[in-house]
């Protein structure tokens, strides 16, 4: 099953729409930072995100990990996060549907994604009626920065919750 998953690149008749998310096709290391609603920080981690083509290349899908493999693997550090994303381009919208599948904390979240200027901005909602409103801003090819806002209050405020800096690995 994981093999009719893989894809070795974007399909030929969408290349133009999937660049968006296509440009993160990698593995990149992160340090994260994760704030309460009043401002304070609660943590500070480090983990890895991979993003891979799927579906004949209609898709991407990605694989968030923190702490990193080899931190857990080597000392036995429980995961804080090993969760996944599922990026369904739309070329009739030009818009993504993107889901976010978190197993160690039992959150599923469901985004429409689109570019805005030099950003990529993801709006959803979380079952519980929490707002998420994600960004990945300063990007480029071997750097950018997501940051991670929540609403409580049906969208008044967007206090950032979560701000990762992604360096890209070196191939190899």
């Amino acid at each position: 099953m994981i093999d009719l998953l893989g894809a070795l690149g974007p399909d030929e008749e969408r290349a133009d729409g999937l660049r968006l998310f296509g440009q993160f096709i990698g593995s990149w290391d992160v340090e994260a930072t994760f704030w309460d609603l009043d401002g304070k920080v609660t943590a500070e981690r480090r983990g890895e995100w991979h993003f891979g083509w799927v579906l004949r290349g209609r898709a991407i899908q990605d694989v968030l990990i923190s702490p990193p493999l080899e931190e857990q693997r080597g000392n036995g550090t429980p995961a804080h996060e090993y969760g996944s994303s599922f990026r369904l381009y739309d070329p009739r919208t030009d818009t993504w549907r993107v889901t976010w599948f978190a197993p160690v904390s039992g959150v599923i979240v469901d985004l429409v994604a689109k570019r805005e200027g030099d950003e990529i901005i993801l709006e959803g909602s979380e079952p519980n009626g929490t707002l998420d409103r994600w960004i990945f801003s300063d990007i480029g090819p071997d750097a950018c920065t997501w940051t991670g806002y929540e609403s409580k209050d049906d969208g008044r405020t967007w206090p950032r919750v979560e701000r990762m800096e992604l360096h890209r690995r070196e191939p190899g």
